[in-house]
């Protein structure tokens, strides 16, 4: 992902409401490869030298390849106020800023530690990434949350998912059991922690943290407010 996010300069107080937050120990750090999603930088050495992360990386992404300003969504798929930020906001914001090409949108990984299912959920997500199936794969996690939040496995839930949207499910399988994509999830984990993030969900709008559920008017203003500063900066 091009270098358009700032998260050196994310680190400004954040707005604490509804969230998810690290209970315990998180997810450990990981030196196994470093995400493009976290925006800062040119595609990671990982994503770069091997197609399949590439694609996955590629692949969460969305919205108008030549829009200035970015949306970077950190979230847990486990997270009930993922799923409330996801049912009462994400389409408000597609329909606003992504469908008319104001801002690109790319979601990144933050499981947190005492959710059993975040990091299965998370690597089978970049693994239908992979096959250009993110953003469908992302909306059946949420819708069904409820259903294998509390499942000691997953994997025959998320393998049925998997059909639903249309996926080669044999490659699928093969990605998800190679644990092909655990690098690029702990990267975008680290990533974002580095920059300041907490919990989840948490935006990442220019040089801006917003944490918890935002209401649909506090990211307006801050999407507002970026969009115009990219539109002064490119003049």
């Amino acid at each position: 992902m091009p270098n358009k996010v700032n998260f050196s300069a994310a680190l400004g107080a954040a707005l604490a409401i509804l969230a998810c937050s690290p209970s315990g120990s998180a997810p450990p750090a990981s030196d196994a490869g470093r995400s493009a999603a976290s925006a800062t930088s040119a595609p990671a050495a990982s994503a770069a030298a091997d197609p399949l992360l590439a694609a996955a990386d590629h692949g969460r992404i969305e919205g108008d390849a030549n829009a200035k300003t970015w949306l970077i969504v950190a979230s847990d798929f486990q997270c009930p106020f993922c799923k409330q930020w996801h049912d009462e906001s994400y389409k408000i914001v597609y329909d606003e800023y992504v469908r008319p090409g104001k801002i690109k949108v790319a979601y990144v990984n933050f499981p947190l530690g005492q959710h059993q299912n975040a990091m299965p959920t998370a690597e089978a997500a970049m693994c239908a990434s992979a096959q250009g199936k993110f953003w469908p794969y992302h909306e059946a996690l949420f819708a069904t949350q409820h259903q294998w939040e509390d499942l000691p496995s997953p994997a025959a839930f998320l393998d049925s998912l998997a059909g639903t949207v249309g996926l080669d499910k044999a490659a699928w399988q093969q990605c998800v059991k190679s644990g092909r994509m655990k690098p690029l999830v702990m990267a975008d984990h680290d990533r974002v922690a580095a920059a300041g993030v907490q919990s989840t969900p948490s935006f990442l709008i220019g040089d801006k943290v917003l944490a918890g559920a935002q209401p649909i008017e506090t990211l307006r203003a801050a999407l507002d407010a970026e969009i115009a500063k990219s539109g002064a900066a490119a003049h």
